[in-house]
This record gives structure tokens, C-alpha cells and sequence, in this order.
């Protein structure tokens, strides 16, 4: 009974306390007593009111450390030592102490503490009262190697999330985070809470169930941050002022201005405002702007401020006064800029350079022109343009400006290139399903074993869905599709968040070879996606959207310009930015930042039919080129922000019909870095029968076949060539490769070992809900008596189980044959390289065919 009593009392004091309205701490007091090793602090209110919230901190001489703590926890680094109070001492009655439960702890010599402060102001109630406390802060204690953060609440209210972010010194790393979730980037940490300590009682901590880790190498962490906030509280610092502003140059309707850099306060400097009076006149990111639209002959005063990422402005600079000049004092333009040339470029870039102009009052600047359209203005002789598209031709001409806004006549036009997206090499693009990891067992961690990641350059994640309501991106969700696959609403809402982020993986499933422990923020392939690029970090993600069953409401989302915006940016937000929904305790801000370099459209048809029950529009070709800039106007945008290119990539049709229905070909190709153009799916049976279940023929033939009996002879070539003939540069273009065979059964021989014979039906698939498919892996492991063949006039490989008195079944293929056909042939046409739906179907044998072919 004496055991139970004791155990109750502190219950019943932590009721009591709940009951209590919250306060923000005041003055309260600790008195310290020794009695040989052990310590104990008394803490006492002498308020009219209880005070909730409170810690101690105190110095201890070299060498002494604490231990056994009673009533609290602590935490020591070096010779300061943390104290917290448990949670039912952690309010002090009005006029109270913490007794009969006042801390206690154990002490490695017997010692007098040093520097004490409670709440931030002196233990002994001398000095200046403790200063306001911060809403939340997070203090680091380091044992060994193993990190500890425990973040306080010193908040009236709950706090519902919090993350910290923190760098480390280069080359050190942190992991196996426990109570927790680590992502790194370079130096830069971010950590998540598990879903069990994500919120936080007001006047509360994280303990006993604070988040630790592992450091590579015992460091303290810096620039930390809770919630955006200093982690010890301290408010943030403003940039200084720029200083020394100055005009260069002006003009009649101009003013350059130039200045120092301002010096950073709590965070780094992201940009400078330039002001004309009151009035913002522009935003730049360097120490140098021009000012436009202004009046001749007028004075303008100007100053400057620097801008921190928070958005924290700095104090004026010194206003500087400058005066337009007067057109009436000068009527002669400059020279002709001289000998413009391309002096380099990049996937997204042309540098440029040219010899100076001569005028007689002075030249103030140059102005360079993409065909008709202004690109950029300069001060002097070389110019960079960005915000190109890959592999296409540019003509530029340069014009010079003088001191009076007299302008040249442009100079003789040059015309650059711009370098492939895939520099000095063949692009090597494969497609991971996001359902593989169920029947198919193939997880991300396949690619590394495998040894496919090492050879691709491209991997694209399928697929995301389009919200058949609000016509945004659509995560978040975990519903199936329906089993009818001709059902119209088939993919209505359907995604597997469960799959893409909420998913623990077990170590055998992982890429490094490390367990999920299920309260990370980011699981499933999306972690396992992230830990790929760590290990291969020339490997760009991108997330494809749309394919055969989501692509319904595609044309719904291009139809508007307002429809489009808003499409484009949710997609951008949830999956560039890394903005995922909530799912299972995982996703949330920033939760999948970094993954997805990029963009995979798979719109399938635009003005042509496709899955039962899409929508078609008679504007959807006009639409998709409008929403295919979109995507690349605003993936730009982001570059501007975080200096970052993201790609654009769509999958495009074969069939000729679908090209003229749904493709301006030209228009399109000045947005999209790369068209994974279908080279296979020519003919098949279908899972339901639905397609061609009566006769045979190649699905991915590189020729046309003589013999095939259809009125329009499907091949790679031709599919290619109506690319080309649209005017398409080569290196934009990849062929589809299927690592899957499709099959037919009851085929008759027909003296061609089935090729193009009758037949009854779909084979029996790798999958009950897949017949007349199967992985090339199954298919060869799987498909008794299946004698392979090649076919060398159509580049086609197909294998046939009859004979000339037994039907069997028939399977058309990629094999590593028909891959190096392919190969040889892309490179004799100057193509850009091979994309591969999809990879689960091969264990390595095929991708290393492909990377020999292109080697």
C-alpha cells in the first residue's frame, strides 16, 4: 500500500497542474544544496500566480559530470549542464516550490554549480528579469557520437508540428535517427519528429522521447533553426546595409546602379530591393540593377535594401540622386557591334561576346535579341542567355545602346546550338512502377542490385494521378483502380500513397541496406528513391504524370489558361518543392524536396482516343502545347529561385493519327527537352481480349514488315520519322524499348512459325488480371518450348511454342538482338537514345544490352 501511495501522489499533483491555466515563466528562484555528491535544486514561485514552464543551466568545474537524475532529465556538454524538470514539477504553485519533488542528481566529485540561470535570468533572483521566452526551442546535447536534440514548447498553446534544420561540417553525415526522421543535403540537415512527438503540450519537451542520431564523426551542429526560429531562441539579426551606392552608367530612360554587398545577419542574403522614392522598382539577386521606364531629363532618388530568405529587410542604404539624361543633346546612334559570336554553351544556355561599339558621347550598354524578342541587356561586351530549350538552334543579333537611347542597327546574326540534355553520350531513360513492389517484388533497391542504375541516366516514376474535382496533382490517397480496365472511371481518385511515401521498408528492400523504423516522414519509394540518388547523383527522377488510366482528365486541366496555372503549380508544389499531402503520419512540407529533378507528361491521347472514358476536346492539341509551356515557364521560374534546371520530358505517340490529333510537333519541342516516343504496343491481344486477339504481329518491329497484313505498317522508323520531318532535332528524340513480350495462344503455324497468323486470344500472362503479357524475365523462364526467332527485314523478335500441326502460342519481344539493332540504328540517325517501360521486367540482361549498344 505504501509502494501504490507514493506512485499516486505525483499523478494526482499532474492533475491538479492540468487543471491550472497556463503562464508564461516569471521570476522564479533555485537555491542549490550539496550534501556529499548529491545535488539538488529547489525552485521556488514567489508569484501571485502559478508560473508553468522552466529550466536550469549551470556550469560545473573540468571533469565533473551529472548523473542519476531524480524529477528531471539532464544534459551535459562540456562543463554546462541542462536541467528539466519532469512534467508533474513542471508548473510551480503561486507562492510555492517544487517540494517534497525538487530535482535531485548525482555529481562525479562533489562540486558547486557556476553561472546559474533559471529561465535565463540569475538563480538567485539577482540581475534583470528573465527575458520573454521564444515560442519553441530546441537545445543539442552530444554523448560520443550520438546526437540529441529535445525541443521545448514554451508556448500557452499546443504546438502541432516542428522540424529543425541544422548544418554539419563537410563530410560529415547523420543517420539512423531514432524518435525521428534525417534528410541531408550536402551539410544541410533536416529533421522531422516521428508522428508520436510531432505535437507538443504547451510548457512542454519532447522527453523522454526526443529525437537522436548518429553522427559520422562528434561535432557540434550550427545554424540551427526550430520551426525557422534561432534553436536557442535569440532573435534573428537583419542584413546590414548596402553601402556605397552608385550609378555607372544612365541614359534618357534609364539608371544602372551599382552597390556593395550588405553583410548577412541571422540568415543569408537572397536578394536586394531597388527603390525609386517610395516605389519598388525591381528585385535582383546580385549588386547591380537598371532601373527602366523613366523619364528624360528628370531626377530620380534612389536607395537600396537587402532582403534575408526569411524576408527580413535591411536598413536603407544612402540615398543616391541621379539625373536622366536629355535626348535633345544627342541624336547619333553608336556603331554596329561587331564580330558577335557563341563562346559557349550549356543544355539551357548560350554565352555570347562581341567587339565594343564606338559613339561620341559614350555607349551605355547593349541589348541582346533571341529572333525578335528582347533576351537580356548588358553593360558590356559578353552576355549569357539562359532559359533555353536543349538540342535547338538560336538565332541571336545584338544591338548597342548609347548614353541618349539612341540604338544601333543590330549586328550580323549569328545562330548557336544549344548541348544535348545528355551531354557527350546516349540517354538512357527507364520507367519504375510504382505498383512492381507488390506481385512484381521489384523494388527500387532492383536498380541498384541489378546494376541498371549505374547505366541509366533517366529514371521516371509512374505514375501520379490528376484529382478528378479540384483538377490538381493528386497524392495523398491510397485507392485502387477498378478490375474492369474498360471501366470509364477506372482511375477516378486512385493513387497509392501507401506505396509512393507511407510504406516502411525492411532492410532487405532498402538501397542501403537500412530498415525504415515507420515514423519517418518520408517511406516508401520515395525514400528508397532518394537514397538511389545519394549513391548514383547523375541519376535525374522525374515524376510522370498521367499514363493509360490516369490520363481522364488531361484535358480538362489544359483547357483554360487559368486551369493550366493552377495544374502546373500543384504539380510543382507537391512534387518538385516536395510538398506532400499527410498520409499515415508521413508526407507534409518539404517531406519529398529534391527527389524529382523534373517532369514526365504521359498524356495519352490529346485529341485522340485512349483508356474508356477519357476526355477529348476539339482544343486539346492548341491545349497540350499551352500546357506544356506552362510547365516549362514555371519550372523556370523555380531555376530562377533556386538556380536549379528542372527537366521536361513527355511520352509521345507512335501512330501517325495520334501525332496530327494531338502533337504541334514544332511548338511543343521548344518546351520539352526530350520526346520518349512509343516504340512498341504495334499490336497485341490485350488483357481483355479487347485489342487484336485474332491475329499476331510485333509489337516493337524496327522496320516495317513486308508481310504485315495491316493497311498502315507500324515500326520505330517510321514512327521516328514523322519527328524528323516535322523538324525536331534528333537529339531530343528517344525510342521506346519493351522489356515485356505480349502473346498470343492457339496460333497456327501458317509456315511462318506464327509470325502474323491467326489466333484465339490473349496467352496466359505472367499476372492472372495481365493476360497476353509478361516480363522478358518470366517470359523466357516461363514459357516452355518457346523457340526465339529473329526476324532480320523487320528488326523483330518473336518466339512461337507450335509447329506445322499444333498450334501454340506466340510472344513478340525486345531481346538483346533486337536491342542492338535498335541501338546501332539510333546512333546512325543521331537520336538521343532509348527509353524502357518498363524495368522490372528484366534482371539486368536487357539494360546491359542497352548500355553496350550505346557505349
Amino acid at each position: 500500500m505504501r509502494r501504490l501511495a507514493v506512485l499516486l501522489l505525483p499523478i494526482a499533483m499532474m492533475v491538479a497542474f492540468a487543471a491550472a491555466p497556463a503562464h508564461a515563466a516569471a521570476r522564479l528562484t533555485a537555491a542549490f544544496t550539496l550534501t556529499g555528491n548529491q545535488g539538488k535544486f529547489v525552485v521556488s514561485n514567489p508569484e501571485s500566480a502559478p508560473v508553468t514552464g522552466w529550466s536550469i543551466q549551470f556550469d560545473l568545474p573540468a571533469g565533473v559530470t551529472v548523473s542519476n537524475p531524480q524529477n528531471a532529465t539532464t544534459t551535459q556538454t562540456g562543463t554546462r549542464v541542462k536541467l528539466t524538470p519532469a512534467f508533474y514539477i513542471n508548473t510551480v504553485r503561486a507562492n510555492g516550490n517544487t517540494e517534497p519533488y525538487s530535482p535531485t542528481f548525482t555529481l562525479s566529485s562533489p562540486a558547486q554549480p557556476t553561472s546559474c540561470l533559471i529561465n535565463n535570468a540569475n538563480c538567485d533572483g539577482s540581475g534583470d528579469p528573465p527575458p520573454p521566452a521564444a515560442p519553441v526551442v530546441a537545445s543539442f546535447s552530444l554523448s560520443g557520437s550520438q546526437g540529441k536534440f529535445v525541443v521545448e514548447n514554451n508556448g500557452d498553446a499546443a504546438l502541432d508540428a516542428w522540424s529543425i534544420q541544422f548544418e554539419l561540417p563537410a563530410g560529415v553525415t547523420a543517420s539512423n535517427a531514432q524518435n525521428g526522421s534525417l534528410s541531408q543535403s550536402g551539410r544541410q540537415v533536416t529533421l522531422s519528429p516521428a508522428f508520436y512527438n510531432t505535437k507538443i503540450a504547451a510548457h512542454a519537451t519532447t522527453e523522454p522521447y526526443s529525437p537522436t542520431f548518429t553522427l559520422s564523426s562528434p561535432v557540434e551542429p550550427t545554424s540551427c533553426r526550430v520551426n525557422d526560429v534561432r534553436c536557442d531562441g535569440s532573435a534573428d539579426t537583419p542584413p546590414s546595409a548596402p553601402g556605397n551606392l552608385r550609378s555607372p552608367v544612365k541614359t534618357t530612360k534609364t539608371v544602372s546602379l551599382a552597390w556593395d554587398a550588405a553583410t548577412a545577419g541571422s540568415l543569408p542574403i537572397t536578394a536586394y530591393e531597388v527603390y525609386r522614392g517610395t516605389d519598388l522598382a525591381t528585385t535582383v539577386t546580385g549588386t547591380a540593377a537598371t532601373v527602366t521606364g523613366l523619364s528624360p531629363n528628370t531626377e530620380y532618388t534612389f536607395t537600396v535594401k537587402a532582403k534575408d530568405r526569411k524576408g527580413t529587410p535591411s536598413p536603407a542604404s544612402s540615398p543616391l540622386k541621379v539625373t536622366t539624361n536629355n535626348p535633345a543633346d544627342d541624336t547619333q546612334p553608336p556603331t554596329v557591334p561587331a564580330n558577335v559570336r557563341s563562346t559557349g554553351k550549356t543544355s539551357s544556355s548560350v554565352a555570347l561576346a562581341w567587339d565594343a561599339s564606338t559613339d561620341n558621347k559614350g555607349v551605355a550598354g547593349y541589348d541582346v535579341y533571341v529572333g525578335t524578342t528582347l533576351a537580356t541587356s548588358v553593360l558590356g561586351t559578353t552576355a549569357t542567355v539562359t532559359g533555353l530549350s536543349p538540342s535547338t538552334e538560336y538565332t541571336f543579333t545584338v544591338r548597342a545602346r548609347d548614353l541618349y537611347d539612341n540604338t544601333s542597327a543590330a549586328g550580323v546574326a549569328v545562330k548557336a546550338t544549344t548541348a544535348d540534355i545528355v551531354e557527350n553520350g546516349y540517354a538512357r531513360v527507364g520507367y519504375f512502377v510504382q505498383w512492381g513492389i507488390y506481385g512484381r517484388q521489384y523494388f527500387v533497391k532492383n536498380l541498384d542490385t541489378t546494376g541498371a542504375a549505374a547505366k541509366l541516366t533517366h529514371l521516371n516514376y509512374a505514375f501520379a494521378n490528376i484529382d478528378p474535382v479540384k483538377l490538381t496533382c493528386l497524392n495523398g490517397v491510397t485507392k485502387g483502380t477498378s478490375s474492369d480496365p474498360q471501366d470509364p472511371n477506372q482511375g477516378d481518385g486512385s493513387g497509392d500513397a501507401d506505396a509512393d511515401y507511407g510504406r516502411p521498408m525492411s532492410s532487405a528492400q532498402s538501397v542501403d541496406g537500412v530498415a525504415d523504423t515507420g515514423w519517418e516522414k518520408l517511406r516508401g519509394n520515395y525514400n528508397q528513391l532518394r537514397k538511389l540518388k545519394a549513391k548514383y547523383p547523375n541519376l535525374k527522377v522525374l515524376i510522370s504524370l498521367g499514363g493509360w488510366t490516369y490520363s481522364k482528365y488531361f484535358s480538362d486541366v489544359a483547357a483554360t489558361d487559368a486551369s493550366r496555372k493552377k495544374f502546373v503549380s500543384s504539380c510543382i508544389d507537391m512534387y518538385i518543392k516536395g510538398n506532400l499531402p499527410e498520409y499515415n503520419s508521413a508526407g507534409g512540407p518539404g517531406s519529398a524536396a529534391g527527389i524529382f529533378d523534373g517532369i514526365d507528361l504521359d498524356w495519352e491521347w490529346p485529341g485522340a482516343e485512349g483508356h474508356a472514358g477519357n476526355h477529348i476536346g476539339p482544343n486539346d492539341k492548341a491545349n497540350n502545347t499551352l500546357l506544356i509551356a506552362e510547365f516549362r515557364k514555371q519550372l523556370d521560374a523555380l531555376t530562377v529561385e533556386t538556380g536549379k534546371r528542372y527537366q521536361l520530358t513527355a511520352f509521345t505517340p507512335a501512330d501517325p493519327d495520334k501525332i496530327a490529333a494531338g502533337w504541334d510537333l514544332p511548338e511543343v519541342a521548344k518546351s520539352l527537352d526530350i520526346f520518349n516516343i512509343q516504340g512498341y504496343d504495334f499490336h497485341g491481344a490485350g488483357s481483355d481480349n479487347s485489342w487484336e486477339p485474332n491475329r499476331t504481329g510485333h509489337q516493337g518491329n524496327l522496320y516495317a514488315d513486308t508481310d504485315d497484313p495491316y493497311s498502315f505498317h507500324f515500326s520505330v522508323e517510321n514512327a521516328v520519322n514523322v519527328y524528323l520531318q516535322a523538324g525536331v532535332n534528333p537529339r531530343k528524340l528517344t525510342i521506346g524499348l519493351a522489356y515485356y513480350g505480349r502473346g498470343w495462344q492457339g496460333v497456327a503455324d501458317g509456315g511462318k512459325s506464327g509470325e502474323w497468323q491467326s489466333a484465339t486470344g490473349a496467352a496466359p500472362g505472367q499476372f492472372q488480371e495481365e493476360a497476353g503479357t509478361r516480363g522478358y524475365s518470366n517470359l523466357v523462364a516461363s514459357v516452355p518450348g518457346c523457340t526465339v526467332r529473329h526476324d532480320e527485314q523487320a528488326g523483330a523478335t518473336y518466339c512461337y511454342t507450335g509447329s506445322a500441326s499444333q498450334a501454340g502460342q506466340w510472344w513478340t519481344f525486345d531481346d538483346t538482338w533486337s536491342i542492338a539493332k535498335k541501338t546501332a540504328w539510333l546512333r546512325t540517325k543521331g537520336l538521343l537514345g532509348v527509353m524502357i517501360w518498363e524495368m522490372s521486367g528484366d534482371t539486368g540482361t536487357l539494360t546491359g544490352a542497352v548500355d553496350t549498344g550505346l557505349k
